[in-house]
């Protein structure tokens, strides 16, 4: 019995890998399994059962969309649009909205390595920040607006590091600088909990191999960008290489580019992204939500806020209330 417990080790260190990328519902007989091949007290000891239950670094998809109040692409579109940033603004949050339409194009983040770039016909929809890593990624978009000199790149492969959970005490060159600009000390901790390490390179592959096809690309990507920032030695060029598959992701008939998101706060949203470095953001503030408000200020703060694509394939933006620079 121990014999066979002891061979069972390289194909459990496999499902350690990649159990925290898959959801509950696609891989829901894994850690049932694993408990066969050792022993409930065996997948215990190798940690499946907490690896299994861990959620990803930002975990929203669009199942996190709420389509209620949702509007077609024509709703609002004879209507003038103000600039946003003309709009009154907290130091510490976002713009304090007032009834009307605005618009910004603001600088936005991919926050899914391994999938599509935006398309003109993609529909995206707002959705919350979610995810074991949420306070990490907001903390950096906020301290971002504070850092004017940091480089939007330098961000992004920050946040790419991020996403592929990789430990802080595995970063080198540039990015482990952005994170220490970025983040306290108290936040810099916390990259290290539910990371993972650098894998070997037979491990990856039949790790890759037991994924459904739609996830390999995002495995392999996330490992390949783990790979990069601890060598220290590497460029933009090459993250945005295993990050963005070239081509495109079929566009959901059901929702158009340009549809309009009802906002728990209460107002419209909606998005326009050109490429996943720039997205045009436009609000509609009914009269009547301001209203309702009784004088309570309305805040837009986007570094919470998730442009979220109906098409699994593409990539889900993070929006900041930075304007792009032209």
């Amino acid at each position: 019995m121990k014999t066979k417990q002891l061979s069972a080790l390289p194909s459990l260190f496999v499902l350690l890998i990649f159990l925290p990328i898959a959801s509950h519902a696609q891989f829901g007989g894994l850690l049932d399994k694993a408990a066969k091949a050792t022993g409930a007290k065996g997948a215990k000891m190798l940690g499946l059962d907490k690896m299994f239950k861990a959620p990803e670094a930002i975990s929203t998809n669009f199942e996190d969309v709420n389509r209620q109040g949702q509007e077609m692409p024509d709703f609002q579109n004879d209507a003038t649009y103000k600039a946003l940033t003309s709009l009154p603004k907290k130091t510490d949050a976002g713009y304090v909205l007032a009834a009307g339409h605005y618009e910004i194009t603001n600088k936005s983040y991919c926050l899914k390595a391994g999938t599509y770039a935006p398309s003109s016909g993609d529909g995206y929809m707002y959705a919350p920040t979610l995810g074991k890593k949420k306070e990490l990624v907001i903390a950096i978009l906020k301290s971002a607006e504070k850092h004017p000199e940091v480089k939007q790149s330098d961000i992004q492969m920050l946040l790419w590091t991020i996403i592929a959970r990789t430990k802080f005490s595995d970063y080198s060159g540039p990015v482990k600088v952005t994170a220490l600009k970025l983040l306290s000390p108290k936040q810099l901790l916390q990259l290290e909990g539910g990371a993972l390490g650098i894998l070997p390179f037979d491990v990856v592959q039949e790790a890759k191999n037991k994924l459904p096809k739609e996830l390999q690309a995002v495995f392999e990507a996330e490992n390949q960008i783990r790979n990069l920032v601890s060598s220290g030695n590497y460029s933009y060029a090459e993250f945005e290489q295993y990050a963005i598959l070239a081509g495109m992701a079929p566009v959901r008939e059901d929702t158009p580019s340009g549809i309009w998101t009802y906002h728990p706060d209460g107002y419209y949203i909606r998005y326009f992204p050109s490429g996943y470095s720039r997205t045009k953001t436009q609000i509609y503030v009914p009269a009547e939500t301001i209203e309702r408000n009784a004088g309570k200020e309305l805040i837009y703060d986007a570094t919470d806020d998730i442009a979220c694509p109906a098409n699994a394939g593409s990539q889900r933006l993070a929006q900041t209330n930075e304007v792009v620079e032209d």
